[in-house]
């Protein structure tokens, strides 16, 4: 329930901030936008260290575990991914134009236009930057991979765990109270009309993506193992719906494992796969991201071109590892490759925050339903070798 709680805090700062922002005299707005500075400085101090906390356990953890069976798993649900991201891409590229028109540069130049600024300039320098970070990341959790490193890895599970209390505990309780004061500013300036619409033509064109993944995945799935893909995608809808309330891949496992059981598959590469998914296959929440970076770029007048967002989606499928544990960690994990790899700056993360956390949910239970198509695939192309003592073996 925890995602729910979280996304009725975001709607209702939205309206409060809409509400609020329209009459109430300037310096309230100028107390809200110095919340807003001193939090999106600490936030972005935090994005270095929540890239090395998320990846390198993630990325070193991945030298445990069934040799072939954990490749291939991998490999197709980072296919499954960046696939997703490219499709969503092409997709919002297309019918933007159209879903968004007289949304663009010409009438909002930019949504912080007008708006009023804080009593004090509040900068906190980063520990490092956002890619020293990933390539940083890179390096620690592939050497602990090769050298199987546990040591380093019980480290960094630590530090995970000290980022994860973080974000609990400081970045996602006051996440409302900063969007309150970005909508507040925004009324205030006159430019929140627009940001509304494109939220709401935004959210139907994923849920139709999301739609439109999960019948591709499924019918894939089906076709390599003879099943009913409709049929699957009932058998899996428990798991949808749980993470709907959860907003938490991790959450929803036992969930996601019990229904993927029912899919023909053997249950210990289930029992192998889904947890693994769990935190390495994020389709949905790709998808919800592109789409909602791409508005906020279109509103912007930004052309944003498939050879400058193509580096971003490869990179998105490995920065959001492990961060499915955590209600709302994708975007939080992304927040550090939409400013250096996309020139996000600190209006367009705050409406991208905004944007994508009340979306959340819908992106995680695709997730977790597309995980129960990549066991089916994985199952498939994996075969049925038995051991001898009759048991399924799964490497």
């Amino acid at each position: 329930m925890q995602g729910f709680r979280l996304l009725f805090k975001i709607i209702v700062a939205i309206a409060l901030g809409v509400l609020l922002g329209s009459f109430v005299p300037e310096w309230a707005i100028k107390v809200f936008a110095t919340f807003n500075d001193i939090f999106g400085s600490f936030l972005g101090f935090i994005i270095p260290l929540i890239i090395l906390g998320f990846i390198v356990p993630g990325i070193g953890s991945l030298g445990k575990g069934a040799g072939k069976l954990l490749g291939l798993t991998a490999l197709i649900a980072y296919g499954s991914t960046v696939i997703a991201g490219v499709v969503a891409f092409f997709v919002a590229k297309g019918l933007y134009p159209t879903l968004l028109k007289g949304q663009t540069a010409s009438n909002l130049e930019d949504p912080s236009e007008g708006a009023v600024e804080g009593f004090l300039e509040f900068v906190i320098a980063p520990p490092m930057e956002v890619l020293t970070a990933l390539l940083l990341a890179f390096v620690l959790g592939i050497g602990i991979a090769a050298v199987k490193g546990d040591a380093l890895l019980n480290i960094m599970n630590e530090f995970k765990r000290i980022i994860e209390l973080v974000i609990n505990g400081v970045i996602i309780p006051l996440l409302p109270f900063h969007i309150f004061g970005i909508f507040a500013n925004m009324a205030y300036a006159g430019t929140v009309t627009t940001i509304i619409s494109v939220f709401a033509k935004v959210f139907l064109l994923i849920i139709l993506l999301h739609i439109g993944y999960l019948i591709s995945i499924y019918i894939t799935a089906g076709a390599m193992s003879k099943q009913n893909p409709f049929h699957m995608l009932k058998t899996m809808a428990p798991a949808y719906f749980t993470a709907l309330g959860t907003q938490s891949s991790a959450a929803t496992i036992p969930v996601t494992l019990q229904s993927a059981k029912q899919l023909k598959v053997r249950p210990n590469v289930a029992d192998f796969t889904i947890p693994l998914l769990a935190n390495i296959h994020l389709a949905g929440s790709t998808i919800t991201l592109l789409c909602t970076a791409l508005a906020v770029m279109f509103i912007q007048g930004d052309p944003a071109t498939f050879s400058a967002v193509l580096p971003f989606i490869l990179v998105l499928g490995v920065t959001m590892i492990a961060a499915p544990g955590v209600p709302g960690g994708a975007v939080i994990a992304a927040v550090g490759l939409l400013e250096a790899m996309l020139g996000f700056g600190p209006t367009m993360v705050s409406l991208m925050i905004a944007l994508y956390l009340a979306q959340d949910s819908i992106g995680t239970a695709c997730n977790v339903t597309g995980d129960g198509a990549i066991t089916t695939i994985v199952d498939t192309l994996h075969g049925k070798d038995d051991t001898k003592d009759g048991k399924e073996k799964v490497a």
